[in-house]
């Protein structure tokens, strides 16, 4: 489960009753997208038509959502997104999907995490072979800015990047900070990328970026900064 997506939603679970009635690992419970280290994350567009309602876990409406989730009426939340909306993919439950969204237009990091069905979806394609130009730039999404510039020679990129994350009592950060040369198809690396991204490690900051149509898809391990960090999600170039 990825900690800086879905720390608001699972306060509020626990919250609502005894910890111990709460099993994160519930397959019917939506958590948002997982880190692998073999795999990339995954963008989908909404494809249907002219929108789809989010879908409950059986956690919501106080675990009474039992059978959630459903093709039913009792599972429909009232809120949606629309043909076009890009969603960051998870696990799959049935003829649903774990999705985490948050707005472009959004100036605070509100993030939602729920069950859409899959039928709805549709992968997109990253960037098949990014040039050096399609990387460099400002990259930014709300409490994130990740810049992008010629490292030394061979064509390897400087990346900087740093997150904040408003806490209850403080803020907690993140930094990322490497120099790297940048894959076929995506940007891989392990803390300042002098080790290759493969390199096996129990710790340490992972990070994998791709080109997806306009924006920039950044994922990490949650290993780049304190508690609740994390840099994942679409960001836009400034």
């Amino acid at each position: 489960m990825r900690a800086g997506l879905a720390l608001l939603v699972l306060s509020a679970m626990l919250l609502a009753r005894p910890a111990a009635a709460y099993d994160a690992g519930d397959p019917n419970n939506c958590n948002g997208v997982d880190w692998d280290d073999k795999h990339a994350l995954v963008v989908s567009k909404v494809v249907a038509s002219p929108r789809v309602n989010f879908v409950k876990s059986l956690y919501d409406d106080d675990f009474k959502a039992e059978t959630c989730p459903a093709a039913t009426a009792a599972c429909r939340k009232t809120s949606y997104l629309v043909t076009g909306n890009l969603v960051l993919v998870g696990k799959a439950r049935g003829a649903f999907t774990c999705v985490s969204y948050q707005s472009p237009d959004a100036r605070k990091q509100i993030w939602t995490t729920s069950w859409l069905p899959s039928a709805a979806l549709t992968p997109v394609a990253p960037m098949a072979a990014p040039t050096f130009f399609d990387w460099v730039g400002t990259w930014r999404q709300p409490g994130g800015t990740i810049e992008i510039r010629r490292g030394g020679a061979g064509g390897r990129l400087k990346i900087e990047g740093e997150m904040v994350v408003p806490g209850a009592q403080d803020v907690h950060n993140g930094v990322i900070e490497a120099e790297v040369m940048p894959g076929k198809d995506a940007i891989a690396f392990l803390d300042d990328g002098s080790l290759p991204f493969e390199t096996e490690s129990d710790g340490g900051c992972r990070v994998r970026m791709q080109r997806i149509g306009p924006w920039l898809l950044v994922e990490d391990n949650d290993n780049c900064g304190g508690a609740g960090v994390t840099f994942t999600g679409l960001y836009h170039r400034k």
